[in-house]
């Protein structure tokens, strides 16, 4: 249903909130950095937030020294990363109302300490910022590059888990609107990145199944990246071939398309990334996948 309301619409997202992740080496950043870049192309006021270090992220947008407060990297697309102090000081402030006098930096340094121990904190503080990002209306979209499935499962259960530590009150209303913002499927679109591969398609197919089984957000999007596309020529027509280089390149290029195959067709897939050729930056990688995407 969702490859084919893709297709329909011609373009890749439609949802103000985007989160991407998955396996560790697929692209995820990268693939984060051209959706990013293809939504701004298209007029729209885009934040592109890196919940880990920046670097993979930053990279791609060839701005390779994000920090908390967003940057405009290019026409219409804003970028920053993580800093859990800062957003629990930027919460103090703006969602519990702490006065802007009040030594936030004292009763933030006792809250890491909270924030290191108690379950579930930690992660509702990194994906509660892109949600009040969200709820601030400044911008059209908001897209997510999130760590790898493991961890961002874990996002997807903290509200959950701290509804659970917190019998009442505002932090407990908070945590239940994240939970609302997170399972909604016209506002929130969870992308998973895979790469054709054994790991990367078996670990996917295992987030999925958890992510259903608990109702954590809507059910995911496959975007396959780094597929080889195929050469046109069978195995009756390599036999034709004679022997030599051109054969030997001819048989690896086959097996590729046979061992990729056969991992796609053990998953749904909503959109297929290509594999590019050559030696290139981050951010003509970024570039390169965002003009695939918009050509669709």
């Amino acid at each position: 249903m969702v490859a084919e309301f893709w297709r329909y619409a011609g373009m890749m997202l439609t949802t103000d909130f985007v989160l991407v992740t998955g396996k560790g080496g697929t692209g995820k950043s990268a693939v984060t950095a051209a959706l990013a870049i293809e939504r701004a192309r298209r007029g729209q006021s885009v934040l592109a937030i890196d919940l880990g270090s920046g670097l993979g992220l930053g990279a791609h947008l060839r701005a390779p020294n994000l920090r908390y407060r967003p940057t405009e990297v290019r026409a219409g697309l804003w970028a920053m990363t993580m800093v859990r102090a800062a957003a629990l000081d930027e919460y103090l402030k703006t969602q519990l109302h702490v006065p802007q006098g009040a030594p936030t930096k004292t009763i933030t340094s006792a809250l890491n300490v909270l924030v290191d121990t108690a379950p579930g904190v930690r992660e509702i503080i990194s994906i509660g910022k892109p949600v009040f990002e969200l709820w601030k209306g400044t911008w059209d979209a908001v897209i997510v590059d999130t760590p790898s499935l493991g961890q961002f499962q874990s996002y997807l259960r903290a509200p959950e888990t701290i509804s659970d530590l917190v019998p009442t009150g505002t932090i407990k209303r908070q945590a239940s609107s994240l939970a609302e913002v997170l399972a909604d499927p016209s506002t929130t679109q969870v992308i998973i990145v895979a790469n054709p591969a054994e790991l990367p398609v078996l670990e996917t197919l295992e987030a999925i199944e958890a992510i259903e089984a608990e109702h954590l957000c809507p059910r995911p999007s496959i975007v396959m990246n780094r597929t080889v596309r195929s050469a046109g020529f069978t195995a009756d027509q390599l036999k034709l071939l004679p022997t030599g280089p051109i054969k030997e390149a001819a048989e690896h290029q086959l097996s590729i398309e046979a061992l990729q195959s056969r991992w796609i067709s053990e998953i749904d897939v909503d959109v297929s990334l290509p594999y590019l050729m050559g030696v290139l930056t981050p951010g003509e990688v970024a570039l390169h996948l965002a003009d695939e995407l918009s050509s669709r």
